[in-house]
């Protein structure tokens, strides 16, 4: 590489480090604790853990204690089953009055899955771990912090591919410069950490920002992927489909006719009618699905009549809904089971090491120029008769 275009690439990597380098390692940071953010809640909140398996509970029997617990909340609620046999019951329901206003915030609340007894009741934004997504996901600051985000993964990209560029090594040296060796002393101490992190943390770390940068920019995303591949559309069912008197179909039967629409599925999310009947959504996931907790197939259901309203089969994606539908799964690495959450929590600590190491790696620069520039003032040269002191100094 030409000097010029390296001395270029050098301030570019350096200004957009240093200037969102913070931002980057906020991310990083808040992404790594949500990767586990179930299993941190439950550490912090003991009262929520299943201390014996339980056999997945009937989803008549949970709706039932929801309306004995609040009977007064008659909009849809939202059940999601244990992902495991130790894990609490969670549920959500979406718009309560108390939070009205403040745009995301639903009623969470646990239950033991033993006894159906309500072990949490919390406003999403209220508690620990949903004001960390809400930092990472928008910064608190809505649709803005959102779109700083989505932009932030982008230019995250640029400075990885900035820093592999004036890392690049010949091919002579590509074995030499991989090996994972911090050599002796701080400055280069500091060097080859700063180095061998971007280097063997690329892969996750470009997975990591440019699925985040699709999740918070759906709008710019969306219409890019669909002039390659056709998007489905998503289904807004209707409402008023159980008129009034009319009792509502059991939640156990409508799962037994997604389970007959899509062979072989695991129901994870039920969604109630609510006063204003609407369908009763049923969210499951199939085998290939790389989402496991927030899978992508759904049957809806009339309420009323028990009639299947809209189906979607993960199976029969376009590529253009594949690849949407592995960003979220990609983004916190569940796609890849344990190892994969792993990785991304290891991943998200990266940024924090390369904002560290990077401005020390700045600061030993800066001294050592002006050490440089001291040394050279305080040398004095000579030409002829005349002796010429400083930095500009240059043979007459």
């Amino acid at each position: 590489m030409r000097a010029a275009s390296r001395r270029l690439w050098l301030k570019l990597h350096l200004w957009v480090g240093l200037g969102l380098g913070g931002v980057f390692a906020l991310l990083g940071l808040t992404g790594s604790v949500l990767v586990f953010y179930l299993e941190v809640d439950e550490l912090i909140n003991p009262q929520i853990r299943v201390e014996a398996p339980a056999p997945r509970p009937s989803a008549d029997a949970v709706f039932a204690q929801l309306q004995r617990l609040h009977p007064e909340r008659t909009g849809p609620w939202r059940i999601e089953m244990p992902l495991a046999p130790d894990r609490p019951l969670l549920v959500r329901y979406y718009n309560p009055p108390e939070t009205a206003g403040r745009g995301f915030a639903p009623l969470m609340l646990s239950l033991d899955p033993h006894t159906l007894a309500e072990t949490s009741h919390r406003f999403w934004g209220g508690y620990l771990t949903t004001w960390l997504y809400d930092l990472h996901y928008t910064l608190l600051l809505g649709q803005t912090g959102k779109d700083i985000v989505g932009y932030s993964g982008l230019v995250m990209l640029f400075s990885l591919i900035s820093g592999m560029v004036l890392w690049w090594p010949s091919r002579a040296r590509l074995a030499a410069a991989l090996r994972p060796v911090l050599r002796a002393g701080t400055v280069r101490w500091v060097y080859d950490l700063h180095v061998l992190s971007g280097v063997y943390g690329l892969v996750v770390l470009a997975v990591l920002a440019f699925t985040g940068a699709v999740l918070s920019l759906p709008d710019l995303a969306r219409p890019l992927v669909a002039a390659a591949s056709p998007l489905s559309p998503p289904y807004r069912g209707p409402g008023g489909l159980l008129p009034e008197g009319v009792p509502a179909l059991s939640l156990d039967e409508a799962m037994r006719i997604a389970r007959g629409e899509l062979h072989q599925g695991e129901v994870r999310w039920i969604e109630t009618p609510g006063q204003a009947g609407r369908p009763i959504a049923i969210r499951m996931h199939v085998a290939e699905d790389p989402g496991h907790r927030f899978p992508h197939s759904h049957v809806w259901v009339d309420p009323g009549t028990g009639a299947v309203l809209a189906t979607r089969d993960y199976r029969r994606n376009s590529s253009g809904d594949s690849f949407m539908d592995w960003m979220h799964p990609l983004h916190n690495g569940e796609a890849f089971g344990l190892t994969g959450r792993i990785l991304a929590c290891i991943g998200g600590l990266i940024p924090t090491v390369l904002l560290v190491t990077g401005w020390l790696r700045w600061q030993h620069k800066r001294t050592a120029r002006n050490k440089a520039r001291g040394r050279e003032f305080m040398t004095p040269r000579t030409s002829g008769s005349r002796m010429l002191v400083g930095p500009r100094a240059e043979v007459e």
